[in-house]
């Protein structure tokens, strides 16, 4: 388990829009975007069991991800616009000590893409991984063929990094992914962190 660090503000976003943590109360609104986007997502999220479209699997998988939050070991956050979640940005899987890196997952609802959302979550996530948690990497993933999120990490100066054959099982086949890096800084982590 890591150091458990405070929950970050809710960060303002463009079009009224905010970042913030997600919260056990999300689970009706979860529910609602994922059933949304249910086929807008199919191809980049992995197949999700039946339990997952109920409200029960809802408010467990936030009880999971709030627990994660709370012990400092992932970053969940919701994209909210007047009470409706938008979409979520995670940093996930928190290393510490000499590696400080982290994991960036993303998704938007369908009526938002191409609006400027997503990279302005993904900025202020990156910024959360390097003033909030104190992080110096973050890595992420794109499906080969997912050119939006492809230019959602460049205008976020992510590199890539590399390709992964076979890297994920989704929408019932393994797909190859493209491999990206971000540098947050180049500070040293102080002596003896965890």
């Amino acid at each position: 388990m890591v150091d458990a660090v405070p929950l970050p503000a809710p960060v303002p976003l463009p079009g009224g829009a905010t970042l913030r943590p997600l919260e056990l109360a999300d689970a009706a609104a979860l529910l609602d975007v994922q059933e949304r986007n249910r086929e807008h997502l199919r191809r980049a999220t992995p197949m999700q069991p039946d339990s997952f479209w109920t409200l029960d699997g809802q408010r467990d998988r936030l009880e999971t991800q709030v627990g994660r939050n709370l012990a400092g070991e992932a970053l969940g956050c919701a994209i909210v616009r007047d009470g409706r979640i938008l979409g979520c940005v995670t940093l996930s899987g928190i290393v510490r000590g000499p590696f400080r890196s982290t994991s960036l997952g993303y998704w938007i609802d369908a009526a938002e893409q191409g609006k400027g959302l997503t990279s302005a979550a993904v900025a202020a996530a990156c910024r959360l991984a390097d003033e909030h948690l104190g992080l110096h990497r973050i890595e992420a993933s794109t499906n080969v063929d997912n050119l939006a999120s492809q230019r959602v990490l460049a205008r976020n100066g992510f590199e890539r990094i590399g390709a992964a054959r076979d890297y994920l099982f989704l929408d019932g086949a393994w797909r190859d992914s493209l491999l990206f890096q971000r540098i947050l800084n180049d500070r040293q982590p102080a002596a003896g962190s965890a």
